[in-house]
């Protein structure tokens, strides 16, 4: 499982320097400062930084030759700081790296500081190695004289100052690759910008440019171009010559019009617009995917010009809308762009298919089996099935997924994942934000199946060759594994995830003021499951704990090997190598490692507890009751910090009891809720198994569901007092009736979660008794839509009617039905509202009995005046009438039924460990 480590490469001694980790350096018999090792010295995180790089050099360390990488905070006093500059070529001559920044220091409302450094001395242009040089985060208002003379400089850094202009003798640095000038003063650029023929990443971003020059053009290397945030009017013409262009943002700026050549450039895979005050673009900006357009008051597209006499029209690229009646739709080898009823978008090239083919799209309702999460994934959207599955497409088809952006972030990324090939994978997923609140997953997708959108924590991956190589964490980049030569002989994948835990939360659960963990790292790898050579891994140490002051007995290593949910302390089986920050360790194969400091004994344990707590939600249940209709009864699962505004916002049409104490929950945990004391659930519904109403939570999902109840007691006697419970886990065969005993044994494993008191009001007269539909209106069989789609009954109807109450008007007019038929109906059951609203809603079935889209109409229609509860009942009965259908035909062996439901495959099971 593990071996030991028998010493620590130079290489990755260096590493821990850039972390300000050096332990300690002997220079003629003197104690240096632990802030130089190797070939780095770090002095930007202590105060004094100018003082103890001064006294470096009075003591003329042999070391300081050495040094490539300095970093130097420019928060000294300004004579100081000119001072010590000045001792750097003649001390440093190997400089390769240069970090002069400010921003360490806050002001009170927690914006960076800039430093004070103003200018640099002359005599830094002999740094004839420097090749890296930040001067961010300072008040420079002008370059230094001596940055242009540093020809072998590959990367310059110049954001946050107050620079006005960038000089001429700027474009003579042959080598430079990156500049970035965000954050500042300019209005202008200089011509000779053009002739930085190396350089790749060009960052002006956040400045007061008017207008570019022509020049800019002949950059020939550049991949990414940022302009945004600017005041441009006009672009040059030049830059659609910019032949190695991928990414050009140019956002925010106020262009009204834009070179046509840019759609033409051949690497281009993003061109941001948006936000400027573009009228008229080209048609074919339209069209491109990779185009952002949105903020941008657009009107007609231009028309294209005119052809030639006997050239052939192409038509323009037809883009549909599709209705809430609608689950299909056809694409043609024209291409098409599709915006389905649900806000999800498509957009399929001109060639994407070489005939004609017909795309059938579902949402399904998430649950476990349709969703493979990991053990640290939360789900952020629905999941949607297109048809048919497998067709590989020409091109690749671009997918628009909206999705609830996660309250976490750091350290996670959203992506969207699919099934392919009988295994889930995550695509390549860009973020977009279109408007407060919505945000979308894009992604190219070859060929059709089922797609969700999931948060992570941020993943690595890299291919390990048999040469060896590095797999840094770029969420936390003191997490490093270290591959050496012969570890494999073929090439093998392998990933890397780290899991966060709050300290105070850890604190909490031990009870131990002192105590701490590291970040969790998790390790995939494909291919045989051992490597030929021991792999390093490094972790660094928990917060507030390093290596010089920290007591090695209570230092724990564990280690897990999912599926199995135990943790095991290998503290004695390893040899941990301590640096100041960080902990070392060999390995032979890849699982999961934790750094625990505490004084407790049966670590384990802990840990098992500790992860378990990364995974849980802390949620409160809700049953509310509609004030117009007692009922119909709406529960919920909410996330504690979500109770208060959500019930503030639901109070206006509902009442109820207080929330439930707070109970926790994993994601995609299953529960279910019982009425009981005389109440049943109304209605048959798809989620209702034995009269209990099944959920699944998903923290970032609505987990709400509006039913309707009723009661075999005699409600004109008197009222009835019911009550709802909530128990963990899929329906069993017999629920206990009463809630009392499974409260006794309440805990985190317990069936029962929550009780909350329903009542169903005394009926007086006439209330309630189902009346007749009215004079004239007839009880002939209706039925509206089809076998396949599902139909609504009569009983249906009736159902609907006997809970629109007041909002009947409405509902009508969403229907189509004219103000003359509402006022007709009212004056003819004018003290009966039951009857005006059976009338209106069974006459226009009626009329509607036999058309395609009459259901959907309805739908919408209850949608538009707000009743999304019926809404919502409707398309359970249309889903349980489906059912039933499919179900009925496969029986007889009419037809071999839609494709099953995917599952989570063998390996994502084995990653996905059940809570």
């Amino acid at each position: 499982m593990a071996a030991a480590v028998e010493g620590l490469e130079p290489e990755a001694a260096a590493e821990d320097a850039t972390r300000g980790a050096a332990e300690e350096a002997v220079d003629a018999g003197l104690r240096v400062p632990p802030l130089l090792a190797g070939n780095r010295l770090n002095l930007d995180l202590y105060p004094g930084g100018c003082h103890q790089l001064l006294h470096l050099c009075a003591q003329r360390s042999p070391q300081l030759l050495q040094v490539e990488f300095l970093r130097l905070s420019t928060h000294e006093d300004p004579g100081l700081l000119g001072a010590t500059l000045a001792q750097v070529p003649g001390r440093l001559p190997c400089l390769r790296s240069l970090v002069l920044k400010g921003g360490q220091h806050r002001d009170a409302l927690g914006a960076c500081l800039r430093g004070c450094l103003t200018s640099l001395p002359d005599g830094l242009s002999n740094l004839a190695r420097l090749a890296h040089l930040d001067l961010s985060f300072n008040s420079l208002e002008a370059l230094p004289a001596c940055v242009p003379q540093l020809r072998g400089l590959d990367a310059l850094l110049l954001s946050h100052n107050c620079l006005l202009e960038l000089p001429e003798a700027l474009g003579a640095l042959p080598s430079l690759t990156f500049l970035a000038v965000t954050h500042n003063c300019l209005q202008t650029l200089p011509t000779a910008l053009g002739a930085l023929s190396t350089l790749r990443r060009l960052d002006l971003s956040e400045n007061l440019l008017d207008t570019l020059p022509p020049e800019i053009g002949g950059l020939s290397s550049l991949a990414e171009l940022n302009l945004a945030s600017n005041r441009l009017q006009s672009l040059p013409a030049s830059l659609a010559g910019l032949r190695s262009l991928r990414l050009l943002f140019l956002y925010s700026n106020l262009l009204t019009s834009v070179p046509a050549g840019l759609i033409h450039l051949p690497l281009l895979a993003r061109l941001d617009l948006r936000g400027n005050q573009l009228r008229d673009v080209p048609p074919e900006f339209l069209d491109a995917p990779f185009v952002r357009l949105q903020g941008n008051p657009l009107g007609e597209a231009l028309p294209r010009p005119l052809s030639p006499p006997g050239t052939p029209v192409v038509p323009e690229m037809p883009r549909l809308f599709l209705t809430t009646d609608l689950d299909s739709f056809p694409v043609t080898p024209q291409g098409c762009s599709v915006t389905l009823a649900c806000g999800i978008r498509l957009h399929f090239p001109a060639g994407a298919t070489a005939t004609p083919i017909t795309i059938h799209y579902r949402l399904w309702l998430p649950e476990p089996r349709l969703v493979p999460l990991g053990p640290h994934d939360t789900l952020l959207s629905h999941v949607l099935e297109l048809q048919p599955h497998g067709v590989v497409f020409q091109q690749d088809v671009g997918l628009w997924l909206l999705f609830v952006p996660p309250r976490v972030r750091r350290c996670r990324e959203v992506v969207v994942r699919t099934l392919s090939e009988d295994s889930w994978t995550d695509l390549e997923t860009h973020l977009e934000e279109e408007a407060p609140k919505q945000f979308w997953a894009r992604c190219q997708v070859p060929h059709f199946s089922w797609f969700l959108v999931v948060s992570r924590p941020v993943s690595d991956t890299c291919l390990v060759p048999p040469e060896g190589t590095l797999l840094c964490s770029s969420g936390h980049p003191g997490v490093k594994v270290t591959f050496p030569q012969g570890a494999t002989e073929e090439p093998r994948q392998v990933r890397m995830q780290v899991v966060h835990m709050a300290s105070r939360e850890l604190r909490a659960l031990l009870g131990e003021p002192e105590a701490a963990v590291s970040p969790l790292l998790c390790l995939w790898q494909s291919g045989p499951p051992s490597f030929l050579r021991p792999v390093t891994v490094q972790l660094p140490l928990p917060p507030g704990i390093t290596g010089l002051t920290l007591d090695r007995s209570r230092l724990h290593l564990l280690y897990q090997a999912p599926p199995v949910a135990t943790w095991d302390d290998i503290t004695a089986q390893v040899a941990l190598e301590l640096t100041h920050l960080y902990a070392r360790f060999q390995v032979t194969h890849f699982s999961w490692y934790w750094l625990w400091y505490t004084t407790k004994s049966c670590v384990g344990g802990l840990a098992r507890k500790a992860w378990a707590r990364l995974r849980l939600h802390r949620v409160n249940l809700i049953a509310l009751q509609r004030r117009r209709d007692p009922e119909q009864v709406l529960l919920q699962c909410l996330p504690r910090n979500k109770v208060e505004a959500t019930l503030k916002r639901l109070l206006e049409r509902y009442h109820g009891p207080e929330p439930s104490d707070t109970v926790e929950l994993f994601e995609g945990e299953k529960f279910f809720a019982a009425f009981e004391r005389g109440i049943d659930v109304d209605a048959d519904r798809p989620d209702c198994v034995e009269g209990r109403i099944c959920f699944v939570f998903y923290s970032h999902l609505k987990n709400v569901k509006e039913v309707y109840v009723t009661t075999a007691l005699d409600r004109e006697a008197q009222a009835v007092r019911g009550q709802v419970s909530f128990y963990r886990g899929t329906v069993p065969t017999e629920v206990p009736e009463e809630a009392e005993a499974a409260r006794q044994k309440k805990g985190l494993d317990a069936l029962w979660m929550a009780t909350l008191p329903i009542k169903l009001p005394r009926l007086r007269g006439s209330e309630g008794t189902g009346q007749g539909l009215g004079a004239g209106l007839s009880l002939a069989p209706l039925n509206l839509g089809d076998a396949e789609s599902g139909f609504l009954t009569q009983s249906n109807l009736l159902s609907v009617a006997r809970r629109l109450g007041l909002d009947w008007p409405a509902v009508a007019l969403h229907l189509g039905l004219p103000y003359r038929e509402l006022q007709r109906i009212r004056l003819e059951f004018r003290d009966d509202l039951d009857g005006q609203i059976r009338h209106m809603l069974f006459s226009w079935a009626e009329r509607q009995a036999g058309r395609p889209g009459a259901v959907g109409l309805l739908v919408q229609a209850l949608e538009q005046s707000d009743r999304r509860d019926l809404a919502e009942e409707v398309r359970a009965v249309l889903e349980l009438g489906r059912q039933k259908y499919q179900a009925g035909i496969l029986r007889t062996g009419l037809a071999p039924g839609d494709p099953a439901p995917p599952s989570p495959s063998a390996s994502e099971s084995r990653e996905s460990t059940e809570a």
